[in-house]
């Protein structure tokens, strides 16, 4: 398998017969992206969870695109994506994702991709990463349809994420294992205008589920 860097002209997007509204009649809600975003640790993942099993306990088609899963698969860093694929060696570091901020970034613009796909056939998308830099939520936001795409901040403070620290990496970012750790050796940009804010280090993944669920009523969303 040789992946080539030629790039087709002859694309054409196509479009399906079903309107927006056809879909809504049929399945009950509309489609969104819930951008759930916090340091390590902060419970983006536990929420995101909580919060699907409540949604399709309620009948809503949800799911969950998580950091680490995705870079099982569609997000591999080169050994991995070199061992699974037949990718040589070029092509596996040209493709892989590792974290440095431009492949930080990539993986993001594809994680936006896939979430925005998933609401445009009225799924509810709910992503969980740290997506550490505005400018690249921003870029994620701007793929969806106006009024789809809330940015949830998962607001547990740095000090209580690194008591919890659930896979150990502040332990070893403080070691100096890990380089460029966002919330220790590189930067988090807090949200400056989030749609919806959860303090996990003061409620139960549950009950910041339920918050989400409200703010989704709210907003017409289920």
């Amino acid at each position: 398998m040789t992946p080539t860097a030629r790039v087709s002209l002859n694309l054409t997007r196509h479009r399906g017969g079903l309107t927006e509204a056809e879909r809504v009649r049929k399945l009950g809600q509309r489609g969104a992206v819930l951008w759930l975003t916090g340091l390590s640790g902060s419970g983006k993942s536990t929420v995101a969870y909580a919060l699907e099993r409540m949604l399709v306990g309620r009948g809503k088609h949800a799911a969950v695109l998580d950091g680490d899963n995705l870079r099982f698969g569609l997000n591999k860093d080169a050994a991995l994506l070199k061992e699974s694929s037949g990718y040589g060696e070029a092509a596996a570091r040209r493709f892989g994702l590792g974290f440095s901020p431009e492949d930080r970034a990539e993986n993001i613009r594809r994680i936006g991709e896939v979430a925005n796909l998933l609401a445009r056939n009225n799924v509810i998308a709910v992503t969980a990463f740290v997506s550490p830099y505005r400018t690249d939520r921003d870029a994620a936001r701007s793929l969806a349809s106006p009024g789809r795409f809330f940015e949830i901040f998962v607001a547990a403070p740095l000090e209580v994420c690194e008591r919890r620290d659930p896979k150990g990496l502040y332990r070893k970012a403080r070691d100096g294992k890990i380089k460029d750790f966002t919330g220790l050796s590189a930067p988090y940009e807090r949200p400056l205008h989030p749609e919806l804010t959860l303090h996990t280090e003061r409620e139960s993944p549950e009950e910041s589920a339920q918050s989400v669920i409200a703010f989704l009523r709210a907003k017409g969303i289920v």
